[in-house]
């Protein structure tokens, strides 16, 4: 059984894969902000209230894998902050909150756990098909789909910096699913793929994924959005 980090586990597909791996007998640490209730008193799940924006309390984070894990097998870099907002009404700040959690959460958090990650080990980064150069973009998403954008190139670095190790980075750029991030940034629309759908895939790839790719991003979309 693996020990693997989840990132946005309080609605939405981290919160269906935080499930999907307790119940198959794997350790989870589940992170948020908040705590849902119905990942409480499962023994295979940890939560833990984390701002990720915030990198003093990853320090929560620290303190349990030292004491609790030897080391982690996957990380799944799945939580996201969006703003809806036409690029000339958007300011500094609120780029700087997008990437904070986008973009400096992530490297913030995988900094904290390779000394944890060995041969074997598996990083996925939950990106957007909003963040693939030559796709399609949508208005009022400058933000949001530049910080996906810049993950890519993050996990394509890292993958290379530490190959020789065995270490595997890789990203999957998803489509519209049919989440409450998505009912932000496109009210009304109906997505082909729930949130429960998208994990059995994510589950499997972390699982797996490793053994095909490594440094790679997946397109995993069957429509616009």
């Amino acid at each position: 059984m693996k020990n693997i980090i989840i990132t946005g586990t309080s609605r939405g597909i981290g919160h269906e894969l935080a499930i999907k791996f307790a119940n198959a007998g794997h350790q989870v640490l589940a992170i948020s902000r908040k705590i849902p209730q119905t990942l409480l008193g499962n023994e295979n799940v940890t939560c833990l209230s984390v701002d990720l924006s915030n990198e003093l309390e990853l320090s929560k984070v620290t303190d349990f894998v030292s004491k609790s894990w030897k080391q982690i097998d996957a990380v799944v870099h799945n939580a996201g902050a969006l703003i809806l907002k036409p690029f000339s009404e958007t300011t500094q700040n609120d780029f700087e909150n997008i990437y904070k959690v986008n973009v400096f959460g992530v490297a913030n958090l995988t900094r904290i756990a390779l000394p944890y990650l060995q041969k074997g080990s598996h990083v996925i980064t939950i990106s957007s098909m909003g963040g693939i150069q030559g796709s399609l973009k949508f208005a009022g998403l400058a933000a949001y789909s530049s910080s996906k954008g810049a993950v890519i190139t993050l996990m394509e670095l890292l993958a290379e910096e530490y190959k020789e190790k065995g270490i595997s980075f890789n990203v999957l750029a998803l489509g519209s699913v049919q989440t409450e991030m998505l009912e932000e940034a496109f009210p009304g629309y109906q997505a082909p793929i729930s949130a429960n759908e998208m994990a059995d895939y994510i589950f499997n790839f972390t699982l797996t994924g490793n053994k095909y790719f490594n440094g790679k991003v997946l397109q995993v979309s069957s429509t616009n959005p």
